[in-house]
């Protein structure tokens, strides 16, 4: 799992590849970004998606 973070970790308003990570395999990769405790999409109209990631990296 080199270059992944555990998303407690995960900076503030910068965009990053998310990740779900666990006993069920690696899902749910893609780009998102942390603002508060939600991570929003990088569409123009963002909104947040309704899972946690467990890892991040820096795209």
């Amino acid at each position: 799992m080199s270059g992944w973070y555990s998303t407690s970790e995960a900076p503030q308003g910068v965009r990053v590849l998310t990740k779900i990570e666990d006993v069920r395999g690696t899902r749910n990769k893609c780009f998102l970004t942390l603002r508060g405790r939600l991570w929003f999409t990088d569409e123009p109209n963002s909104m947040y998606v309704y899972y946690q990631p467990t890892h991040w990296r820096f795209a």
